[in-house]
């Protein structure tokens, strides 16, 4: 009878020292399994860092390139830039940073100016250029974005270039009243980015005095002295707002400087259609000058 009971005990001991066993190769296995999905996850998200896109819809824009006559590509081809040969060297994504490049050099020009650009143009429309907005009905235009390369002039002083615009148009009617063969009207906005500080240039009339028929001419105005906001952005990433209402036109700096211009220049423009404008217009025809301006982000509304 003894004997049965230490041979019972052994086999509750062997059980039990199996028991631990096998529960300790099944946490090991658990463990194992958890630290391969622990680093799967951290290869998702390093590959999900690694590949960035920016925020950007392009159905309601057009792009003006340093290239051709000069060459344009309209929506829907603008959508597939990622694959459009002529765009590539011009347009493309920055896929670690997740910005959209703009690169620009002194070669093919518009009609009405001597500079090259990599810029967007808005078509309320797509694929037209005809509809357009005024100040009463509003708009605004939001965008995040850095100076990524730029040139220096033979004083070693970096060249400056347009980053976001508002430029007015004539209807056909005003085209004709006037006599003017296509339906250009002065920018009322321009935002450099120049020696890394965002600059702001707004138009004045010449005569303020001046008729409504008048001051639909291009030499009725004039740049004014224009504007330079306090911070330095240099090479970092800003966001620049525009929004503009009836008699009134706000920029602001990082949601923390605020140009303003609500004078009788601003509600005379009023008579005016103007369309958005964002990318990278190089200031300069110097031998060998460039530019690469970064968007993250663009967007606007009416």
């Amino acid at each position: 009878m003894m004997m049965f009971c230490r041979n019972i005990g052994v086999l509750f001991l062997c059980l039990a020292s199996l028991s631990r066993v096998n529960c300790q190769e099944v946490t090991s296995v658990s463990n194992t399994d958890t630290l391969a999905k622990h680093t799967s996850v951290k290869k998702k998200k390093k590959r999900k860092k690694k590949y960035k896109l920016p925020k950007i819809d392009l159905s309601h824009w057009k792009v003006t390139l340093p290239i051709g006559n000069p060459d344009e590509v309209e929506p829907p081809e603008i959508l597939d830039y990622a694959n459009n040969d002529l765009l590539k060297k011009y347009m493309y994504n920055d896929s670690t940073q997740g910005a959209l490049v703009f690169y620009a050099v002194p070669n093919a020009k518009t009609s009405n100016t001597k500079y090259s650009r990599s810029e967007l143009r808005e078509q309320m429309v797509p694929g037209d250029n005809s509809v357009n907005w005024t100040f009463e009905q509003g708009g605004k235009m939001r965008g995040r974005l850095r100076m990524g390369e730029i040139s220096r002039d033979e004083k070693g002083k970096y060249h400056k270039t347009i980053i976001m615009q508002i430029h007015g148009r004539l209807t056909n009617e005003q085209r004709d009243l006037i006599g003017q063969k296509d339906n250009n009207a002065p920018p009322i906005l321009k935002i450099y980015w120049k020696d890394g500080k965002v600059r702001v240039k707004t138009k004045i009339l010449k005569n303020p005095n001046a008729s409504n028929t008048e001051i639909l001419k291009t030499d009725a105005w004039t740049d004014d002295k224009g504007y330079t906001f306090k911070e330095e952005v240099g090479f970092k990433k800003f966001t620049l707002e525009v929004k503009v209402t009836k008699g009134k036109m706000v920029i602001s700096l990082n949601n923390n400087e605020f140009a303003v211009y609500q004078d009788a220049n601003i509600r005379r423009w009023g008579v005016f259609e103007n369309y958005f404008k964002a990318g990278n217009y190089l200031g300069t025809r110097d031998e060998g000058a460039f530019a690469k301006v970064k968007y993250f982000e663009l967007k606007i509304n009416h």
